[in-house]
């Protein structure tokens, strides 16, 4: 099945927010891109947000007059929840729902709470999703710029209004996203790969493959500076080169020595009990067992997680990291 694409702003007017308010809650990774692209789009934009936060402070900076969340929900036609996924049902229940303005529109930017329904809008509101496929600050970069991230759209409900589509287009506009192109899913999709793009790959497969080796080489007796050079630092070159050309171009791109064991060493590592492992993953994620689990260590204030955090504070890549990125940053300066 084909993916629906639409690419350019002339094909996701912005006109069905005109005239509304948009009230975006928080302004942290994504939504203080999304609040100022929006603002500069010409868009009525009111920000929910406490001002005596980091983040408020830096809002108030920003022009913005930061409202507490419920006055902000009052305001808005169309609602951007840009909030933390495992504090988005307490505060919809507390703090949005009961302020919502009749046939008013939600959105996030991340199907999770609806996905795995720890949030259910009445059936008169529009729910839509507009994910853009990069941090906050990219996105804001490139909408000043004069460019844009490419995004994910999904409708869920239409809502009384009927036109929950097209102001979903209007707002992926309106942070630039429709300059890129905009890929319509599905809410379920969007978490299901993203979760599972995340563990498997980006951020769980990476980091513990990277950890990995360094504890592999530091441990046979190598420095353990070389090892992060070798196994951390480099990292950022190769993921460049994928980035820009994809995986097969990427290999065109380093030298016969580096490609060769790469063809070699590769299914060494990724073999058929890593496939298992990944599909073992996958159906954590689509059977809810993950999100089971981020929600009960939430509700009992995140004891695990903590732990892993100050576990990967303590792991010895760090302290030689700071050593090569001290050298990178030296080496920086001398070449400005």
């Amino acid at each position: 099945m084909a993916l629906r694409i639409v690419r350019g702003p002339e094909n996701a007017p912005i006109e069905p927010l005109r005239g509304r308010t948009v009230a975006v809650l928080g302004f942290g990774n994504q939504g203080h891109a999304h609040a100022l692209n929006l603002r500069e789009s010409g868009l009525e934009v009111v920000l929910g947000n406490r001002r005596d936060s980091e983040s408020g402070r830096r809002a108030l900076a920003c022009g913005f007059d930061p409202l507490p969340l419920e006055e902000a929900v009052g305001q808005g036609d169309l609602i951007i929840i840009a909030l933390p996924d495992e504090v988005q049902p307490e505060l919809y229940e507390r703090q949005i729902a009961p302020h919502l303005k009749p046939g008013a529109t939600i959105g996030f930017l991340h199907g999770f709470a609806i996905r795995y329904g720890l949030i259910d809008p009445a059936e008169a509101c529009g729910v839509i999703m507009v994910a853009p496929k990069g941090p906050g600050r990219l996105l804001r970069q490139r909408y000043v710029d004069g460019w844009g991230l490419p995004c994910l759209l999904a409708v869920h409900q239409q809502g009384a209004s009927g036109d929950a589509e097209a102001i979903a287009l209007a707002w992926a506009n309106g942070i630039g996203c429709a300059r890129a192109g905009v890929v319509f899913t599905t809410f379920a999709a969007e978490t299901e790969t993203d979760l599972f793009g995340e563990q498997a790959v980006l951020c769980g497969g990476l980091s513990w493959l990277i950890l990995a080796a360094f504890e592999t080489l530091t441990e046979a007796g190598y420095p353990p500076e070389l090892a992060y050079l070798e196994c951390c630092q480099e990292v950022k070159q190769i993921a460049d080169l994928v980035y820009e050309r994809g995986p097969a171009a990427m290999m065109e791109a380093i030298s016969n020595t580096a490609e060769f064991g790469a063809h070699q060493a590769g299914p060494f590592l990724i073999d058929d009990s890593v496939r298992a492992r990944m599909r073992d993953l996958l159906a954590r994620v689509r059977d809810g067992t993950f999100a089971n689990a981020l929600r009960r260590d939430h509700d009992q204030g995140f004891p695990w997680f903590e732990r892993q955090r100050d576990s990967a504070r303590r792991h010895p890549i760090e302290p030689a990291g700071e050593v090569v990125r001290k050298m990178y940053e030296e080496s920086d300066e001398v070449t400005k």
